[in-house]
């Protein structure tokens, strides 16, 4: 499943292409939502945002399209009126004058008021988003802390997007990694040097794979902050098994966390001190 880092760049890609356009077109594969095929066209619209691993669509008619990719969701952009060949499933097309987005393969597909979308089942569970450029380390040291938090596995409770949206497994390996941490701590067994070098990884991490990850440091702002933060996002541990941590040269290690497969390194990231 796309990660909170792959959402923001998906989101940046598609309003890019169509964002502040009016609607020629819309074309909805689910019964539910055909009317909107003739309501929406001829209004605007007005931006794409990530709500952790959503997508919100707003119109200037009071309309928001909500969109969760899932497992096998993927968006793309097209020029007007092209569909290119694939063996997906197209359910959402957008088409303006200048460009079409095009979502395959989805099924979480909804259309809200725009004055009711907080009131989304998902949204309204999802946790601070780490690619919030306003949160901060203490405001996430002090999640760690709270009662619904502190006494989970890190394992499972860095995939809760109750806690923190945006994260992933990817994200999870590589953050528990950075941090030292082995994924079967609580928050709990935590002393405070290290909740808050596992808070600032929870910021560090996600922000630097989505500013870096895949893309060439000499590109705009993606460039600028690599001057800042002096290195690009790569795996450490994650999918990196049986090869030397960069640290102390033990073999990564895989393991299964929340019926997911979690990379680490068992000096670098021990259970118990």
């Amino acid at each position: 499943m796309p990660e909170g880092p792959e959402i923001r760049r998906a989101a940046d890609r598609l309003a890019a292409a169509v964002a502040g356009q009016v609607l020629v077109r819309a074309d909805f594969a689910f019964p539910v939502l055909k009317r909107f095929e003739r309501t929406l066209p001829g209004s605007r619209i007005l931006s794409i945002t990530p709500r952790g691993k959503a997508l919100l669509t707003a119109f200037d008619n009071g309309w928001t399209l909500y969109t969760h990719n899932q497992l096998y969701g993927v968006w793309r952009v097209a020029a007007p009126g092209e569909r290119p060949a694939t063996s997906r499933r197209l359910r959402v097309a957008l088409e303006t004058r200048r460009a079409s987005i095009l979502l395959y393969s989805a099924s979480d597909v909804e259309l809200w008021r725009s004055d009711a979308i907080e009131a989304h089942p998902f949204l309204q569970r999802l946790g601070p988003d780490v690619l919030d450029p306003s949160l901060e380390a203490a405001s996430v040291a002090a999640r760690l802390e709270a009662p619904a938090f502190r006494g989970r596995a890190l394992g499972a409770l860095l995939l809760d997007q109750r806690f923190l949206a945006g994260m992933g497994n990817y994200l999870r390996a590589e953050v528990l990694f950075d941090a030292g941490l082995h994924p079967a701590l609580r928050p709990r067994d935590l002393d405070d040097a290290q909740t808050a070098r596992l808070a600032e990884a929870l910021l560090a991490i996600p922000r630097r794979s989505y500013a870096t990850r895949g893309i060439e440091p000499t590109r705009g702002m993606r460039a600028d902050y690599l001057a800042r933060e002096g290195e690009a996002f790569r795996f450490r541990v994650f999918q990196r098994e049986g090869e030397p941590c960069e640290r102390c040269g033990t073999p990564i290690a895989r393991i299964a966390s929340q019926s997911r497969p979690l990379f680490l390194c068992p000096r670098c990231q021990p259970r118990r001190w």
